[in-house]
């Protein structure tokens, strides 16, 4: 019984990922091992459930209704075992996708005492700032800031940062400081991270809300790029309080323009859909609302 369910799981795996060897590394099978076991589970079901050529491994029409039904099955036993043992134990490994900026910030700082309560649990952090296809790369649970694109992915509001416009203490000794959102105009904006250089910054005070339209020289694909740029004094930046609390807390950036406020930014707990949330999954995304809402 035991063999055939690890060969179920070791099958989702591969579904997800497309590839035998990186299945393989994440339960410690060579990639012979991982193919021989899923030839026996053919075998065994009477069934192929994987087209495999050189360049990919796809699932056959079988293989793709074997696995959508198998799914919450093995999803219903996690959440048994976790049940059963009656300790809130998590056990496992859980994939987790996480941006560059974000992650190294504020989610892998908090890891360790959250692996520490739940020591058999293992955690592969997926960090990229491309959005992943959760179902197709097998993310138990995404962390994303921002809008939410349409999908059938099911999400959850963590938390709530707010955006704030930052300049290195030289660069403002240099230029001044900027007393209206209408002054930046004369001054030297970093846009980021955004694949359009124009664009408009919106602000609220009293009721009254304005836009301001800012052109940069520079512009950044990535937060710390962005950020990296306002300490090195090019310019006035825009980011969460996620994405700058370390340069602020130490002062190497200030924030400017504090009484007129920018549009926040939501982080959320992408799960994917057609299958429930894991007990890993759902734990984490409980912790790091709890940590977050903490932090200063």
């Amino acid at each position: 019984m035991n063999d055939r369910l690890q060969a179920l799981r070791l099958f989702q795996r591969v579904a997800r990922l497309g590839s035998f060897s990186r299945a393989g590394r994440e339960r410690g099978l060579s990639q012979p091992s991982a193919s021989r076991i899923i030839a026996e589970l053919e075998r065994e079901i009477g069934a192929t459930l994987f087209i495999r050529t050189t360049r990919a491994v796809t699932l056959t029409e079988a293989g793709a209704d074997y696995l959508a039904r198998i799914e919450p099955l093995l999803a219903s036993l996690d959440e048994a075992d976790h049940i059963a043992r009656g300790t809130g134990e998590l056990r496992g490994t859980l994939q987790v996708a996480i941006s560059s900026s974000f992650g190294v910030r504020e989610v892998i700082p908090r890891l360790p005492a959250f692996m520490a309560r739940h020591p058999a649990l293992r955690i592969n952090l997926q960090i990229s700032d491309e959005r992943q296809n959760l179902v197709v790369e097998g993310v138990d649970i995404a962390f994303r800031l921002g809008p939410l694109a349409d999908s059938t992915a099911v999400a959850r509001k963590l938390a709530t940062a707010p955006r704030l416009l930052v300049a290195a203490p030289d660069y403002l000794a240099r230029a001044g400081t900027p007393q209206t959102p209408a002054e930046l105009a004369n001054h030297a904006v970093i846009i980021g991270p955004v694949a359009n250089p124009e664009q408009h910054w919106s602000f609220v005070r009293d009721a009254r809300r304005l836009s301001v339209r800012v052109d940069g020289r520079l512009s950044a694909a990535a937060n710390e790029g962005a950020m990296a740029a306002a300490v090195a004094g090019m310019g006035i930046a825009r980011a969460s309080l996620w994405g700058c609390r370390a340069e602020l807390a130490d002062l190497r950036l200030r924030q400017i323009l504090a009484d007129w406020a920018m549009d926040s930014v939501e982080l959320h707990a992408v799960f994917p859909g057609g299958r429930a949330a894991s007990p890993a999954a759902r734990a984490i995304a409980d912790y790091l609302a709890a940590a977050i809402a903490e932090a200063p």
